[in-house]
């Protein structure tokens, strides 16, 4: 279930937009906090990862950075981290479309709160992972999501962990998942040659004779 989601350009960490507590959960007041540190932290730091997850308690943030902005959500630690991004990715492309050009004269905190409107309304459609749409994009294979880092909040926000080392990390991550398929898919491969290469040696024989008793029967005709 999504709880939070906040916009923040990332650096100078100037919040842009937010999508507002229509259920007043009083208890998401320190995890507010806590994505507003991080933005901060955003700010401080050289190249923070361009997406990473964070844990905190019994919820988890997951953020996305592009072009200078900071798409972060809250969801509950059991909610699938791809519906997460897609969530983001969505609000993302929807934001650059409406505000684009406007982002970087941004003065004032909150200056696109209208995008509220279309948080609420994406929020509704990922709210239920079972629904037809949303089991229909948990069987997409997104392979850079599985890459993305995770990490506790608290080693970020409180004990000096770098968010660009968190870079590093993750694309040493995407590395070895890409070498790692391709060693997967290199094996499928060699199975698949073991377990047909009896059947096309067996077909090759029979061809083959039968080639070589038509060849015999057209020269005693």
């Amino acid at each position: 279930m999504v709880r939070l989601t906040l916009i923040a350009r990332k650096h100078d960490g100037l919040p842009l937009s937010e999508g507002l507590d229509t259920d007043n959960h009083h208890d998401m007041e320190p995890y507010k906090q806590q994505a507003k540190q991080l933005f901060k932290k955003m700010a401080a730091s050289g190249a923070p990862a361009a997406r990473a997850s964070l844990e905190s308690g019994a919820f988890t943030f997951h953020y996305i950075i592009d072009n200078d902005v900071c798409f972060l959500t809250l969801v509950e630690k059991s909610y699938p981290k791809k519906l997460a991004y897609q969530y983001l990715e969505e609000l993302q492309r929807e934001f650059f479309s409406l505000y684009g050009r406007d982002i970087e004269q941004a003065r004032r905190p909150y200056a696109f709160i209208k995008f509220d409107t279309f948080i609420q309304k994406t929020k509704k459609l990922y709210m239920d992972t079972r629904t037809q749409r949303n089991m229909a994009k948990l069987t997409e294979d997104i392979s850079e999501v599985h890459s993305i880092m995770t990490k506790n909040i608290q080693d970020v926000l409180n004990h000096g962990e770098r968010l660009d080392r968190m870079t590093e990390m993750s694309s040493t991550l995407t590395a070895e998942s890409k070498k790692y398929a391709a060693v997967a898919k290199d094996l499928h491969r060699q199975a698949l040659i073991r377990k047909y290469m009896p059947i096309a040696v067996i077909l090759g024989t029979v061809l083959l004779l039968w080639l070589v008793k038509k060849f015999f029967f057209s020269l005693v005709g």
